[in-house]
């Protein structure tokens, strides 16, 4: 049973590590819009049944628009998505990922609660990242109770 367990976390690792590692490749694939482009498509969606495209469209392309975030969050999955899959750092990369597939997770319940696929598959890799986290929690709970001298 236990060797199961094991097997199950490590096939988790490399799932959650791969969905990474692919979303961080695709923040490179297409050019980033210049503003005008972002406007041009924002104003496509600016009648009131159309907000939630709207939203999504002007969170999206501003993250882009900044210059650095878009390309940052891509750099920070694949590393982390590396760090994962490989057995020695598989903690470490749990740990990182955690504030990003949270984020993620989010994203899809406020921008696109409608796409229920998508909401549970994003909310499957919040809960499988936080899974490979308690896993390990002997290597983290001394942090959280610090006795004083």
């Amino acid at each position: 049973m236990k060797k199961s367990i094991s097997i199950l976390f490590i096939v988790l690792r490399l799932l959650l590590g791969g969905f990474m590692i692919y979303g961080g490749i695709q923040k490179f694939e297409k050019p980033i819009p210049s503003s005008i482009e972002v406007l041009e498509k924002a104003e496509k969606f600016s009648a009131p049944d159309k907000e939630p495209t709207l939203q999504k469209v002007l969170y999206i392309s501003g993250a882009k628009q900044t210059g650095y975030f878009w390309q940052v969050l891509g750099i920070c999955e694949l590393i982390f998505g590396f760090l994962l899959i490989i057995q020695g750092t598989g903690f470490i990369g749990a740990l990182f990922l955690l504030p990003i597939t949270l984020h993620i997770f989010l994203f899809h319940l406020f921008l696109e609660a409608d796409e229920i696929g998508e909401l549970i598959q994003t909310g499957g890799l919040f809960l499988v990242n936080i899974a490979l986290v308690l896993k390990e929690k002997e290597k983290w709970k001394h942090l959280l109770w610090i006795k004083p001298i």
